[in-house]
């Protein structure tokens, strides 16, 4: 059952909820031994969630059952699988491996995630993106519960790019080309907290990049004060499969949009 994100946002005024998690930097893969996140997340020991009874009850009322339904991470594309073992591991990624190649990992918000994802989609160097949640301290985030603002995190894009033909300079003028900075939790037609957007750093060099470059872009709003964040990143959720690649598949009206390397064509945000 689907529920209006009018009503989420409704109910996410209504409670506010409280919790924090460190989180450790990494740049670890798994083993190929590892067992399934499936599994792992079914037998480990039951963590503590900050989550109120009053959505679990709402979403009952409703007849719903997804609120605290856990996506299988398994059955995503990659790099899904690699990122929800490191965010249940509470690593941070700096880099990844695949087919031989090392390549640099990073992670934006811009509002909704279908239409950033395209764009770093059509950059070149980037190798594989990916849609998610971040920047909250809640584990295993769904969709229902970013949407009700329960969890405190942003939709976010993941970014796995090759840094000799891209540099994250160049991944920061597609951000700064994408989204209005000085919009606070909110995008065009989308708000809410789960719509603030931001830069978030994976290791030092980012840092120091990102900073420089958020001094400069406040120069262009003299007293306006920008809204995006700037902050060190935390672990990446990857989100429902019907997600990723949305608008590559085509969105809503089956109408699949180009991820050709340089293409300038209009990005359609709901497809």
């Amino acid at each position: 059952m689907k529920v209006n994100k009018a009503a989420l946002t409704t109910l996410a005024a209504v409670v506010s909820c409280c919790s924090t998690r460190a989180f450790v930097t990494g740049s670890a893969l798994p083993a190929q031994s590892t067992p399934t996140l499936l599994s792992r997340m079914t037998s480990t020991t039951k963590r503590t969630t900050a989550l109120p009874m009053i959505f679990k009850d709402f979403f009952s009322s409703l007849g719903g059952g997804g609120f605290e339904s856990k996506i299988d991470y398994d059955s995503l594309p990659y790099p899904c699988p690699e990122l929800a073992t490191a965010a249940t591991d509470g690593k941070v990624l700096q880099d990844l491996v695949r087919k031989g190649g090392k390549y640099k990992v990073a992670s934006f918000a811009g509002g909704c995630f279908w239409g950033l994802e395209l764009a770093y989609q059509r950059v070149p160097g980037v190798e594989y993106t990916a849609v998610g949640y971040q920047q909250g301290p809640e584990e295993y985030p769904n969709y229902d519960q970013v949407c009700a603002g329960s969890t405190k995190h942003t939709e976010a894009v993941y970014v796995v790019y090759d840094p000799n033909t891209c540099s994250y300079d160049s991944l920061l003028d597609t951000f700064f080309a994408r989204v209005d900075p000085l919009t606070i939790n909110g995008q065009g037609r989308d708000r809410g907290r789960q719509y603030r957007t931001g830069v978030y750093f994976h290791s030092a060099d980012q840092e120091k990049i990102a900073l420089a470059r958020f001094v400069e872009e406040q120069k262009k709003y003299e007293r306006k004060k920008i809204a995006s964040e700037c902050l060190a990143a935390t672990p990446f959720w990857p989100a429902e499969k019907y997600h990723q690649q949305y608008l590559e598949n085509g969105g809503r009206s089956n109408r699949p949009q180009s991820t050709e390397k340089g293409s300038t064509d209009t990005i359609r945000c709901y497809g």
